[in-house]
């Protein structure tokens, strides 16, 4: 059976998409696309025409049309139902995230419980799905474990995002978590420390010296990037509150994840962070390494599991 795997390239999209699709193990190609106005700006399930409104940089998308079409983020919606529709009805379509239409486009979404959708077809997820596995890790871990043997124990992975649409990362809170990690170190804990794209190269500065001489690897975004091996060798991870997908990637490992609060927030974050921490899966970071190992969260594997079954019930 074939299978595209179908976004408009965002990393984020990118990540959950080709994580559902390898963990369902099929054999898929990926897709990259965009529309032109005015499909663009019409909502997914009210742009008629829209594979003839496919921009010049997309990828080709024309017959024969995939058994299965995974999408994720809004953009792709219209582009998905069309495909649907083009096939005559054969395509087995999955949308990841809230598709911002009504589900009967879907034949399955998989939709974060902070998203609060509602349909027969809606599989809500604690989360986002993502591309860790526990294959992956142990990879990461032999191939990173010298380089991360001289790094004090317990070791802690830290994962710092940064000013978002919800979220905002000043001077101030980058100095308050620097000194807290920098506190940690001295109390005889090792770090693996990376940056997001988001952090800012001032807040990178003020955390980078704040750490300076201590017992702290920081990765500078040249090489072969560590973050498998950190999640795989980590006994603590340590995440900024701005990034549901490395919360649920550092809950995965079934590890205790720490949550640094940044400025804002919102309902849908306020309502995934209850969640995480009513499960027990995360807690508050207020300077101290606390909590417990917890079963790994893996919903990629549970949504995969329902595709395959819902899918061969379709061709059955």
């Amino acid at each position: 059976m074939s299978c595209w795997v179908m976004t408009t390239g965002e990393a984020g999209m990118r990540s959950q998409a080709l994580g559902l699709a390898e963990r369902i193990g099929m054999s898929f190609v990926e897709k990259t696309v965009s529309l032109q106005a005015p499909w663009r700006w019409l909502p997914g399930h009210m742009a008629p025409g829209a594979l003839s409104g496919v921009g010049a940089s997309s990828d080709p998308l024309e017959p024969p049309w995939p058994d299965l079409l995974i999408t994720c983020g809004r953009r792709s919606v219209a582009l998905s139902i069309a495909i649907k529709k083009a096939s005559g009805g054969k395509t087995f379509t999955v949308h990841i995230q809230d598709p911002r239409v009504p589900c009967r486009y879907f034949d399955l979404i998989a939709a974060p419980r902070h998203d609060r959708v509602v349909g027969d077809n809606v599989y809500p997820t604690l989360g986002a799905l993502h591309k860790v596995t526990p294959e992956k890790l142990g990879i990461a871990a032999e191939q990173f474990k010298d380089q991360f043997a001289a790094l004090s124990k317990p070791l802690i992975a830290v994962l710092i995002g940064g000013t978002s649409k919800s979220y905002n990362m000043s001077p101030q809170i980058a100095d308050r978590i620097a000194q807290q990690l920098k506190a940690l170190t001295q109390q005889g804990c090792g770090m693996v420390l990376t940056f997001s794209q988001r952090t800012g190269d001032a807040n990178k500065e003020i955390i980078s010296g704040q750490l300076a001489d201590t017992d702290v690897m920081i990765w500078d975004g040249h090489g072969e990037n560590p973050y498998f091996a950190m999640l795989a060798l980590a006994d603590y991870i340590l995440v900024t509150s701005d990034s549901v997908s490395m919360i649920t990637e550092a809950a995965s490992t079934g590890k205790p994840v720490l949550t640094m609060a940044l400025e804002g927030g919102s309902k849908k974050f306020d309502a995934f962070h209850g969640m995480m921490q009513g499960e027990g899966i995360t807690q508050p970071f207020a300077g101290m390494l606390v909590g417990e190992s917890h079963t790994p969260l893996d919903e990629t594997s549970r949504i995969a599991a329902i595709v395959l079954e819902k899918l061969n019930e379709q061709v059955s």
